[in-house]
């Protein structure tokens, strides 16, 4: 019989299926819910257990996971009576793992603690290929001894886990990096669209790019998009457009100006407003060609 802690799972889409495999792979007992069946059905063939509703995956549970996608999400499936708050037993650890506004996070752990359940918050970054290949980066925000507990779980999905601060500062983090990543996707569609409109081996020259200064991990990641115009999901524009919401209005609350991330912000809602929403972030890059006189 396993000594690892049982784990409930809640949300199974993009990250939360490989997440959740690669917590089966890692010994972890797991009992999943979400509202598709053929994602229920890929946890089962994975070595998992589907459950029929929230109540019933988190009822045993020593540990819940839950990776949905906003904050009206989390709020669903943590309150109410067939939620997560009311059903988890006491001293039960909720990891959410999803990317919500950092008061969101304050107020489920406040919540939670009403009913002796400990929170972290712990969003992620590295998109669908760091889910699949356990090495995300995790930023969590909560108290040192739940860090501690959760963290040989959290080593089985990410490679950089790091405690931040208290609750809601996994959030904050994980905005600035929304921010970051979405300011750099932008720099690099720009640059695709100047190089190919200069006449450049754009393959040869994001290759050279990368070996500089200017390379990063969204340059590796994106690049063959950029390259292919395979926009295939990994990390939605909607997503991207609620997460520099977030990042905005965070940064409004604390008074910090981001001059060049509330234009990035306008350039993912006209992209998402012109029925690219569900395409890859690294889809940026179709905005530019259309400011550019291309036609897309």
């Amino acid at each position: 019989m396993s000594t690892l802690p049982k784990v409930a799972w809640i949300g199974l889409g993009i990250m939360g299926s490989p997440m959740a495999e690669n917590l089966i792979k890692a010994g972890y007992q797991v009992t999943g819910y979400t509202l598709e069946q053929d994602k229920l059905d890929r946890l089962a063939a994975a070595g998992g257990t589907a459950a029929g509703s929230i109540a019933e995956a988190v009822r045993e549970a020593d540990v819940v996971v839950t990776m949905v996608p906003a904050s009206p999400q989390v709020e669903a499936i943590a309150y109410g009576p067939d939620g997560i708050l009311e059903n988890a037993k006491s001293g039960a650890l909720l990891v959410d793992m999803s990317s919500i506004t950092p008061q969101t996070s304050i107020d489920l752990a406040k919540a939670a603690e009403d009913k002796g359940i400990r929170v972290l918050d712990a969003p992620v970054s590295g998109g669908e290929a760091g889910a699949i290949e356990a090495v995300l980066s995790i930023m969590v925000g909560g108290e040192q001894a739940d860090f501690d507990e959760a963290k040989p779980l959290l080593e089985a999905l990410g490679k950089t886990i790091v405690l931040c601060g208290p609750h809601g500062s996994g959030q904050t983090v994980k905005a600035a990096n929304q921010l970051i990543v979405a300011v750099n996707i932008q720099a690099c569609a720009e640059a695709v669209v100047f190089l190919e409109k200069s006449g450049v081996d754009l393959k040869a020259a994001l290759d050279v790019l990368n070996g500089g200064l200017a390379g990063s991990t969204v340059l590796t990641r994106k690049k063959d998009n950029f390259l292919a115009r395979d926009f295939k999901p990994g990390f939605r524009i909607d997503l991207h457009h609620k997460d520099m919401g977030i990042v905005t209005d965070a940064a409004r609350n604390v008074g910090a100006a981001l001059p060049v991330g509330a234009v990035v912000a306008q350039l993912v809602a006209s992209l998402r407003a012109q029925g690219d929403g569900g395409l890859d972030h690294s889809a940026l890059l179709r905005a530019v060609e259309r400011l550019s006189g291309s036609q897309v």
